[in-house]
């Protein structure tokens, strides 16, 4: 997804003048990057993040830490905006809007999809007949039932999180919020939507190749409406309903960011003392205040700077296979099917381990045999891009007049 800059070759980056001189541009260039490890590590740490509340030990401490700003989940979910507004950005720059909604969908619906039928053809039965239940009473056109769940549910708005009342009286989570909760992290996949969105609009205008500015004018607009929030809460939405929503704000916010990071890529320098000195303002603001003005901004360069100068052994990791997204949309059901099974009472170390091997395992199905093979048709039909069909149509087009020429000259005896 990452488009192409000018080349620089490995032995240049190793040598201290022209690492002092790289663009982050250069520092990320293609794959040669560990962009791939810091989304698995991000999705980890929502597990972590995940496992309190879902095995009965209360609140992320990560609210107690950074005085109710941000949870260790939380703030694993901005990282990921901020790395995905970087990516997406700079696909939208080598596509046009064809092409990036065809990949967009290829990449974000096909594993959706997958977890939805996971949740309620082989998760939610298993249960139901553990519970004493028959197969054929769990199949239903119910509004709480399978079907409604994955059809309520298919383009990404989440409108039912459970199926009957699975998991609410048998997992410490379902007892904690009185119902019945499958995958409670698939919620922010209609933000991150929103943001691709956000992108595909400026695609279709040319923003990205010819007035990359407008860009920070819509980020700086998001940035007052973040802070109109913080001092009125959901005050924002008096300018547009939509902005009452904190999270379509403020997951815009770190995405839009990214995405000027990507942009300017060429002319920000990949500076040891800015990546140093942004991880301090993150730890600073999670624990002082100013989380969201200030952190966000330092976040995203500092994934970015840390991306680019990790050991590089490490840029292996999901440069040709990408299980993050993986393991964030398996992980919460993953949770919730062994809190049922009673795993959580080994204690929270134990239990989280054995959830990340299974997630990873699922991730790697996910990855294998949906994620990948859809991916594959990215340069497939509407991937080809507007120009390819265009001209497609002008030569049926031209065809069709030949003949209707050729059907005038020669009529039928």
């Amino acid at each position: 997804m990452v488009t192409t800059d000018s080349a620089v070759m490995p032995t240049d980056i190793g040598s201290g003048a022209a690492r002092a001189s790289l663009s982050l541009s250069e520092g990320l260039k293609g794959h040669r990057n560990s962009l791939g490890v810091l989304r698995l590590i991000l999705a980890t740490l929502v597990i972590f993040s995940h496992a309190f509340p879902l095995g009965g030990w209360g609140a992320d401490p990560g609210l107690g830490w950074s005085k109710g700003q941000e949870s260790i989940g939380g703030f694993a979910v901005v990282g990921f905006f901020a790395i995905s507004g970087y990516l997406i950005a700079k696909s939208g720059t080598s596509a046009d809007i064809l092409q990036f909604m065809w990949r967009r969908v290829l990449r974000i619906f096909p594993a959706f999809w997958l977890v939805l039928l996971v949740a309620a053809g082989i998760v939610g039965p298993i249960v139901w007949m553990l519970e004493g239940n028959t197969f054929r009473g769990y199949l239903s056109f119910n509004s709480d039932g399978p079907v409604s769940y994955v059809l309520s549910n298919w383009d990404l708005a989440m409108r039912q999180y459970g199926i009957y009342d699975i998991f609410t009286g048998t997992t410490p989570y379902g007892e904690l919020v009185g119902g019945s909760v499958f995958n409670g992290s698939l919620w922010t996949l209609s933000y991150e939507w929103g943001c691709y969105m956000i992108i595909a609009a400026l695609v279709l205008f040319g923003v990205l190749r010819r007035a990359r500015f407008l860009v920070l004018v819509l980020t700086a607009f998001y940035y007052v409406a973040a802070v109109t929030n913080i001092v009125v809460p959901a005050g924002a939405g008096t300018i547009l309903p939509d902005f009452g929503d904190r999270f379509r704000v403020s997951l815009a916010l770190i995405f839009l960011l990214g995405s000027c990071l990507a942009l300017y890529s060429k002319e920000i320098k990949l500076d040891d003392r800015m990546g140093v000195f942004s991880a301090f303002v993150v730890c600073a603001t999670l624990l002082n205040g100013g989380w969201m003005l200030l952190g966000y901004p330092a976040l995203a360069y500092f994934l970015l700077w840390l991306a680019a100068r990790l050991p590089s052994w490490l840029q292996w990791i999901g440069a040709k296979n990408d299980y993050s997204y993986g393991m964030y949309v398996y992980g919460f059901l993953v949770q919730q099917f062994t809190a049922y099974l009673g795993w959580y009472q080994w204690g929270y170390v134990p239990w989280v381990a054995a959830v990340i091997v299974i997630t990873a395992g699922c991730a790697w199905l996910s990855w294998h045999i949906v994620e990948k093979r859809a991916l594959a048709l990215k340069n497939w039909g509407p991937g080809r891009g507007i120009r390819h069909w265009y001209v497609k149509a002008l030569s049926v087009v031209d065809w069709l007049r030949h003949r209707r020429s050729f059907r005038a000259t020669h009529p039928a005896e």
